[in-house]
């Protein structure tokens, strides 16, 4: 039975998700897989390049039909094969009684080697990308991701998007819109039609840009606050002690529609020149500050990787206070740059968010928490693309 993603009651405790059976074929090097999940932490681990991470990458496919690998679909599919699928069972589990729904995505090779892909919840297709993506919300850390501390605003910008995707729906049209008149205003400005300062066609673009510019700054301010409060308190507790964590969202555009408006055609001559707009939410950052200073510069290798991690647990718990539910957390390679205390300390914080877990590690005897014993802990091996328990 599937469950309309209604707004939840903002004085209840997050419900619990979980994936308790899920069936891979022929993505990566998996010709097939089927796993029986644990409700709280699962463990699989195994050497390197054995399938580990193509198993966390499945779990993330059917839960929002995309890779956090790649952006191209194809390179997922198994070689040699044309189809590619997975499918699972989620369960959110009410006080009244759980409630289950199978998903699945498929994707098919089709001429020109473009990838199909095809969704499904219980046998019926969505009612668009973004309902599915939030139906059964995941949050997955990997060392790639190491570069929303290190590398440039765009995925700073990419995650508090996927916060808003569940803090305020409606801003995904908003973000498509925007994309679309800022693609065309660049081309009018490369294109040099008429006077730039008397363009009547570049009016309608900047009004466009000005009134979705506006709603998207809105939206990522608000979703930046709850991130970064959450981020401080994650990092208070995995990070290196006395060190403290901040971020402020930098917005490279306005809240007000005037202004917008305003800026964006004093900017037209320069737009032109350097080929880029450069006034909007195409724009913005959000800054991490350690101790005052400058992440980015300041920071080691561990300490990104807990600020990265902290950021994730942080954008878990904001998805599950405006979901309702608590999403799946999976995290690959969380072993490596943590020391032993590091670890114990953040296995043991995660354990205390109540989310189901799929840990992926090369060293199974480091994994050790308090918090989860006995049945609540699963075990699993894989070796080239074939996992079993234990």
């Amino acid at each position: 039975m599937a469950l309309d993603a209604d707004a939840p009651d903002a004085s209840a405790e997050p419900l619990p998700l979980t994936l308790d059976h899920l069936v891979v074929t022929q993505l990566r090097n998996i010709a097939r897989g089927e796993v029986e999940l644990g409700p709280r932490l699962n463990v699989i681990a195994g050497n390197n390049g054995q399938g580990k991470t193509s198993i966390l990458e499945a779990v993330y496919l059917l839960a929002t039909s995309r890779s956090f690998r790649t952006a191209r679909l194809s390179e997922v599919v198994k070689l040699g094969s044309e189809l590619g699928n997975v499918r699972g069972r989620f369960v959110e589990h009410w006080p009244n009684g759980p409630l289950a729904r199978q998903q699945s995505v498929g994707i098919r090779g089709t001429e020109g080697g473009a990838q199909r892909r095809i969704c499904r919840i219980d046998d019926s297709s969505p009612k668009s990308l973004s309902h599915y993506a939030t139906r059964s919300p995941v949050v997955v850390f990997d060392p790639q991701q190491m570069t929303l501390s290190t590398g440039s605003a765009s995925g700073r910008r990419t995650l508090l998007d996927r916060l808003t995707l569940f803090t305020d729906p409606a801003v995904a049209s908003h973000r498509s819109r925007y994309r679309r008149a800022l693609r065309e205003r660049q081309l009018l400005l490369r294109q040099r039609l008429g006077s730039l300062e008397r363009s009547s066609e570049l009016d309608v673009f900047e009004t466009l840009l000005a009134e979705h510019g506006t709603a998207i700054t809105k939206a990522r301010r608000a979703a930046s606050e709850i991130l970064t409060a959450e981020m401080t308190r994650a990092f208070g507790r995995i990070g290196a002690p006395k060190l403290v964590l901040e971020g402020s969202y930098l917005p490279g555009g306005s809240e007000d529609i005037g202004e917008a408006s305003e800026a964006l055609q004093r900017g037209r001559a320069a737009d032109a020149q350097r080929k880029r707009t450069g006034f909007g939410p195409h724009r913005d950052d959000l800054h991490l500050l350690i101790d005052g200073q400058p992440a980015r510069i300041v920071g080691s290798q561990g300490q990104h990787r807990a600020i990265t991690l902290a950021l994730k647990i942080a954008e878990l718990r904001c998805i599950a206070d405006a979901r309702g539910v608590l999403p799946l957390l999976l995290l690959d390679d969380v072993s490596s740059e943590l020391d032993a205390d590091r670890l114990a300390a953040l296995v043991d914080h995660l354990a205390m968010t109540r989310s189901q877990i799929l840990l992926t590690t090369t060293r199974r005897d480091l994994i050790v928490t308090s918090q989860i014993s006995g049945s609540d802990r699963q075990d699993f091996t894989i070796t080239a693309g074939v996992v079993t328990a234990g």
